[in-house]
């Protein structure tokens, strides 16, 4: 049982916001200040991801631990509360994350996910994200 009225729930739920999160924002600073240009948001590709990069064909998802089931991570437990609910919600976004990361492979993108608790040591992230990038200007030096 919820300890919220319907309408109230409906209220707090209407205020998660699914842009330019505080994760989102720490990651987009990280990559302008390592000097690359991106895009947001693009509609045109699966799941919409949250950074893409269209010079190196490379996006970047930023996730919620919680809402898209991060393993052994502490802030993705589940509530024992209307199981079924949450069971079958967060599970279904863990199947369309699935579907969108092959329909992306498919037509040749390459993905990062990074993960909420990521974000909170900037400097781990920092390298992580130099990783999946240099890769790209590897790659793009060799077909020069």
């Amino acid at each position: 049982m919820d300890v919220f009225s319907t309408k109230k729930r409906s209220q707090i739920m209407s205020r998660v916001s699914g842009k330019n999160t505080k994760p989102e924002l720490t990651v987009r600073s990280l990559l302008h200040n390592l000097g690359y240009r991106f895009r947001l948001h693009r509609i045109d590709l699966p799941g919409k991801p949250d950074i893409t990069l269209p010079k190196y064909k490379k996006v970047i998802f930023v996730h919620g631990c919680f809402w898209h089931g991060h393993k052994g991570c502490k802030r993705s437990k589940r509530p024992t509360t209307n199981e079924i609910f949450w069971n079958k919600k967060l599970d279904s976004n863990i199947k369309r994350d699935k579907r969108y990361s092959g329909e992306l492979r498919e037509i040749g993108w390459k993905m990062l996910i990074v993960w909420e608790c990521e974000t909170k040591n900037t400097e781990k992230l920092l390298h992580k994200l130099e990783r999946f990038l240099n890769d790209a200007q590897k790659q793009k030096t060799r077909k020069s």
